[in-house]
């Protein structure tokens, strides 16, 4: 056995081709996660808004600066995508889409249609 072979192997995971299936499940555990860190940042937007007219005028405010446009941006898109990723799940737990050529469109349709939803409803409120 030559001695290479008990070496530990670097795998760079970014060159990795993974299917469409791995990148649908990592977006939706990711979207969770970011639904879930944004939790504190709507309750502090909530409770200035409904402090008065000044805290409403604050509140817009701030949603209307450059970072917070960009969260609501990746906030409807953690929504979209974990939604509808979601209810792929759900439908493949009751074995519905379950053959691998009904996976993978699933999947791909979760992964077109997320940014698009999220477009679609930042251009209605814009």
């Amino acid at each position: 056995m030559p001695h290479t072979a008990s070496r530990p192997r670097f795998l760079n995971l970014l060159l990795i081709r993974m299917p469409v299936g791995a990148l649908t499940s990592i977006g939706h555990r990711l979207s969770g996660l970011l639904l879930f860190l944004c939790i504190p940042l709507a309750a502090f937007l909530l409770d200035l808004s409904l402090q008065g007219p000044d805290g409403f005028a604050q509140a817009a405010q701030l949603l209307a600066s450059p970072l917070l446009r960009f969260v609501q941006a990746l906030l409807a898109w953690s929504l979209a995508h974990h939604a509808l990723a979601g209810l792929r799940f759900l439908l493949i737990d009751v074995e519905v889409g379950v053959d691998k050529p009904t996976a993978r469109a699933s999947a791909l349709a979760v992964n077109v249609a997320a940014p698009l939803l999220a477009g679609l409803f930042l251009w209605s409120i814009a």
